[in-house]
């Protein structure tokens, strides 16, 4: 993906080890600092995925206000070295035929709140696929809070209108899991209410054609709860992937 500028914004990859502590310490901010996450070492969100990662860096005014990482994967064979394999029994996606990238750790800074980096960081998302040949973007999409109970609009619709197809279906592996798909009750939810209750990047996903598993894992150490998330690039609908384009 080569750097490009939407507006006020730089959109760039990290090309050297500043940017990719510069990445860490946005994350830190975002996740971990005035949460209920525990504290981390140097005030640096990092882990061992980030060396095998590519990292997407939003600026403004020089500033970094956005960021996200990508996991590129040749096909499904690989999906075992992804950071969401550690949470979901993935072993239906290793049918996976084509290339295919892991977005995570995506945050916006706490205060640069603008409402139009969403549509950026989705442009360049899109740049990055196509420059790849991706057919499928996965990740984990995390609800603030790690009370579950909480977010029951929010899965109840996503039990009844976005569950993944079954070939692809994830199955739980982590410890801690709260099993919308059957343990909310049958009431229709209502689609507005549980649409504005996802996190904004889950809504991105869905706007995609996304899906997500049927089921979500509770993470105490980050106080959030998150579901595995996929789109698969045929899918998305023309008019999206047009604007997304544009």
């Amino acid at each position: 993906m080569e750097t490009f500028d939407r507006g006020p914004f730089r959109v760039r990859l990290a090309d050297s080890a500043d940017d990719v502590i510069a990445a860490q310490r946005l994350r830190y901010h975002a996740f971990i600092r005035d949460t209920g996450a525990a504290p981390r070492a140097e005030e640096l969100d990092a882990d061992r995925f980030d060396d095998a990662c590519a990292h997407v860096l939003i600026e403004r005014d020089a500033a970094l206000v956005c960021c996200f990482r990508l996991m590129p994967l040749a096909d499904g064979r690989e999906i075992g070295r992804s950071y969401s394999a550690q949470y979901y029994n993935l072993g239906a996606l290793a049918g996976f035929p084509a290339p295919m990238v892991e977005m995570g750790r995506f945050c916006v800074h706490p205060e640069h709140r603008d409402p139009h980096v969403l549509r950026v960081a989705w442009q360049a998302m899109t740049r990055y696929v196509d420059a790849n040949g991706i057919e499928m973007l996965f990740g984990c999409s995390s609800f603030e809070g790690a009370d579950a109970a909480a977010h029951s609009e929010a899965l109840s619709l996503l039990r009844e209108r976005h569950i993944a197809p079954r070939r692809w279906l994830p199955m739980p592996k982590a410890p801690k899991v709260f099993r919308f798909g059957t343990v909310l009750g049958r009431e229709t939810p209502d689609p507005r209410r549980g649409m504005m209750r996802m996190p904004p990047l889950l809504r991105g996903y869905l706007s995609l054609g996304g899906w997500v598993s049927d089921h979500a894992v509770i993470d105490e150490d980050l106080d959030t709860i998150h579901v595995f998330t996929g789109v698969e690039m045929s899918n998305v609908p023309s008019r999206i992937a047009k604007l997304l384009r544009s």
